[in-house]
């Protein structure tokens, strides 16, 4: 079993090398891919283009949601994005904040960080940035934000109970987030379990949804809600390169384990801090 650091590192690998991909002549999509070759599927990413804001040139398919398109987001807001990539989700939030608000991308990959800033000066944004840092451990100080977003990120971070400790800490008094991610509700074949690009894929990396939402709650949030949920169909010429012939027979004839699901909760007005008085 790989450590916390070794887990962190491969991802970071693998995310550095799309980034650093043409996604014209070779995009690889792991998120949206679930196996990270040179073949693209979309068995997760949602279509963003009737969202006002889109930029094709940030999209690279990575996300298993639209999470800004359920945020709530208004005219002047702070928003952060974790896991801000090319800055697609930024980019869309800028739209329902105006010129008024801010918008923040926090993202751990120096080279997503830098096709980011490249796209947000094409697109002349001064009221967009970027900042490389951990999401568990953010470069933003307490009480920031109205509105955070994340798209398919947080399965990927092995301390998971930090990063929404971590939300509760930046956003405001009354603010919110709303959250893409992928979740299980039920056991995935071992082969999978142990395939390191299926960890980056999302899907190896997921956890039970029910604990999922626990740390949610746990944290200090309120008023959770559940705005999005939809399976996640792995199909068989990716399951191949993992599974025998009966084993995605008898994976595929049970009940769709891995979901998406786009969840929301409130950090209770008046409470600056975990377990505070006002909390």
């Amino acid at each position: 079993m790989k450590s916390e650091q070794e887990t962190k590192a491969m991802v970071r690998q693998k995310y550095s090398e799309i980034a650093l991909q043409d996604k014209e002549t070779n995009a690889v999509s792991c998120c949206g891919a679930g196996s990270c070759s040179t073949e693209v599927y979309t068995i997760m990413s949602e279509d963003y283009n009737n969202l006002n804001g889109y930029n094709p040139d940030a999209d690279l398919g990575l996300g298993c949601g639209l999470p800004t398109q359920f945020a709530k987001i208004k005219k002047g807001d702070t928003v952060i994005d974790l896991g801000s990539g090319a800055g697609n989700d930024c980019f869309v939030a800028r739209a329902e904040a105006g010129e008024t608000g801010k918008i923040i991308g926090i993202d751990f990959t120096e080279a997503m960080i830098a096709k980011a800033r490249a796209n947000v000066e094409k697109l002349g944004f001064n009221n967009v940035e970027f900042r490389q840092g951990d999401i568990e451990n953010m470069p933003i100080t307490a009480n920031t934000a109205d509105v955070i977003v994340s798209n398919c990120v947080l399965n990927l971070v092995p301390n998971k109970p930090a990063v929404f400790a971590e939300i509760f800490r930046v956003l405001k008094p009354g603010g919110h987030f709303s959250i893409s991610d992928i979740v299980l509700t039920g056991e995935l074949p071992e082969k999978i379990k142990n395939a390191a690009e299926m960890y980056v894929g999302c899907v190896t990396s997921a956890i039970d949804k029910d604990k999922y939402l626990s740390y949610i709650t746990k944290s200090g949030f309120t008023n959770m809600a559940i705005q999005k949920d939809k399976p996640i169909i792995i199909p068989d010429d990716i399951l191949k390169n993992y599974l025998s012939n009966e084993e995605i027979a008898a994976y595929t004839s049970n009940e769709t384990v891995i979901r998406s699901i786009t969840v929301y909760a409130e950090k209770p007005a008046g409470c600056c801090t975990p377990n505070s008085g006002g909390c």
